[in-house]
């Protein structure tokens, strides 16, 4: 079959539209590649945006929570009257008053000059956890019947005063037999020897 020149030229101008058309045709695909290739883009840095600011909000949400829990500590331990002077003249009413009702034989006790703690009490020191820890040591000497006047004294002196009582140690041994102590009331079974620490704090400034 014989083309002549009028077909060829028809054939020339189809291919040549055939080409155009095809690089018309290549370039919408990489196009929309690209156009799918930026969105996917975008989608993945708002997901980090949103990962990062949901990140940022669960932070400030865990610090907002352990301010207002310190707070809350700072303030249950003003209640307690643990931060602030040691309120000395109160404990002595308060010992008095615990004697008195709970009817023991007779209390002796003295209270050391006010101190920082030492590391046996706090791992930290006086200085320990934002406050300054100060301690009055106090020498008790305690007359009783029965074992459970002891742990009752002292059950009521830490749930009472307004310091931190922490129990040092405490030496129980029988009162012997014809001694003075047993001429008058009650005859005491037991004395008891502790050293008793009573903690105040006060805020570092």
């Amino acid at each position: 079959m014989k083309l002549s020149a009028t077909d060829l030229k028809h054939m020339q101008w189809s291919l040549a539209l055939l080409v155009v058309l095809a690089l018309v045709g290549g370039g919408m695909v990489f196009l929309a590649q690209n156009t799918i290739q930026q969105a996917q883009n975008k989608n993945r840095q708002a997901i980090a945006d949103r990962n990062a600011t949901q990140g940022k909000l669960s932070s400030a949400r865990d610090e907002e929570r352990e301010i207002r829990a310190k707070i809350d500590h700072y303030k249950e331990l003003l209640d307690r009257g643990y931060i602030g002077p040691e309120q000395r003249l109160v404990w002595v009413e308060e010992i008095k008053r615990i004697k008195e009702a709970r009817k023991l034989i007779d209390i002796q006790y003295e209270f050391l000059p006010q101190k920082p703690v030492d590391t046996l009490l706090i791992p930290e020191g006086a200085v320990g956890g934002g406050y300054e820890f100060l301690t009055s040591t106090m020498k008790l000497q305690i007359q009783l019947l029965h074992e459970d006047d002891l742990l009752g004294f002292l059950d009521d002196v830490k749930r009472n005063v307004q310091a931190y009582v922490l129990i040092r140690e405490c030496h129980i041994e029988r009162t012997p037999a014809g001694s003075p102590l047993q001429q008058r009331g009650p005859r005491p079974q037991l004395k008891a020897d502790c050293t008793l620490e009573w903690i105040t704090l006060r805020a570092k400034t």
